[in-house]
């Protein structure tokens, strides 16, 4: 019935914003990591990036002496000081109405998902007895970048919040390029030498050779390039994002929530952060684990691609087939090799990494 679809897409909703699930056929405390991930969602090598790294005069960072990884501990708040944070974020998720926790075309294919098969390393979502195996009923046949599209952006604008959470409901892996406030950073100069104008958001398609400003118009581009066939889903299910008077009121107010995040550059940011390789971030815009680490790259005006993971995109797979296990945030550092999981400590490395000493 319509009263029991609702709430279970209220339960899940909830449970999209949890920070980690470890699938039952691949428990591992020590999970086998590789770098480049990107490199098979955009058919690039390792030789060709460690090329482009070594040859663009990229600056250099070091990991700090006797940095430990953080082992990934999945459903667990690591600090009691991180509560509030959460709890922040979990009243954004709310007001926004879980927009962007789950795919476009969000469904469960079964309750009771076999997992024996360690073969097929899928993700799936244990609850007691249930077993969740979740997809997109319409992305499947959807047209998908060859490479990854550009987004000059900061955090808190209620403007930009509307097309990021548009590319997570399209499940696209898309590089952000941090503009704190605006203007305050290379990429906003960067954006006024290729266009007169410091606004954001402002939209690259490498693919089409399109850009654009206005977040109404890239909301439309995303769903007419790279959405699926309009007769498959309801342009209604997208209301709380097209509807722009209700989703900039309530952007607004998640801002607030979250105490404007990315509105200035962070004071201490290493000058040269905009000239590091973009790093690799696997989330999605409604968890509010991932979000803290988001808004430290935004204020470090740190370049990141996001490899989107709302429940039912395919990207949870690639994750488990990569790591042997789905938790976000996941963040890869070409600048230095690490790869690290849990959002206080990652958030602490950044700092430890990308700001200026004394």
């Amino acid at each position: 019935s319509n009263g029991t679809r609702a709430f279970s897409l209220l339960t899940i909703g909830y449970l999209a914003s949890c920070h980690g699930f470890v699938p039952t056929s691949k428990l591992s405390s020590k999970p086998s990591i590789q770098m480049g991930f990107l490199d098979d969602l955009f058919k690039t090598t390792t030789n060709e990036r460690t090329t482009s790294t070594t040859t663009s005069g990229r600056p250099k960072v070091e990991v700090p002496e006797g940095f430990v990884v953080p082992e990934p501990r999945p459903l667990t708040l690591t600090r009691t000081s991180d509560l509030p944070s959460v709890l922040k974020s979990s009243a954004a998720l709310a007001v926004r109405l879980a927009t962007s926790c789950f795919v476009l075309g969000w469904k469960i294919d079964s309750f009771f998902y076999d997992d024996s098969n360690d073969e097929t390393k899928k993700y799936s979502l244990k609850l007691g007895p249930f077993n969740i195996r979740d997809s997109s009923s319409v992305l499947a046949d959807a047209p998908r970048p060859a490479n990854p599209l550009i987004l000059y952006e900061y955090d808190a604008s209620p403007y930009c919040k509307r097309v990021r959470e548009t590319i997570n409901l399209l499940d696209l892996t898309v590089e952000y390029r941090p503009c704190p406030g605006a203007r305050q950073s290379k990429f906003s100069q960067e954006m006024l030498a290729k266009t007169g104008k410091q606004t954001i958001p402002y939209l690259v398609d490498p693919n089409t050779g399109i850009s654009m400003f206005e977040s109404d118009d890239q909301i439309q581009y995303l769903l007419d390039t790279y959405g699926p066939n309009k007769d498959s889903f309801d342009m209604k299910a997208l209301w709380p994002i097209t509807f722009k008077e209700f989703s900039i009121f309530t952007c607004t107010i998640a801002a607030l929530l979250r105490d404007m995040p990315g509105s200035r550059r962070q004071a201490d940011a290493r000058p040269d952060n905009e000239d590091m390789l973009p790093l690799e971030l696997w989330g999605y815009e409604a968890s509010p684990f991932v979000k803290p680490v988001r808004e430290k790259l935004v204020s470090l005006a740190l370049p990141h691609t996001m490899v989107s993971c709302s429940r039912g995109s395919v990207n949870r797979d690639k994750l488990i087939e990569r790591i042997g296990r789905f938790q976000v945030p996941f963040l890869v550092d070409p600048n230095t090799g690490l790869e690290l999981f849990e959002s206080p400590e990652i958030c602490e490395y950044l700092d430890m990494v990308y700001t200026v000493k004394g």
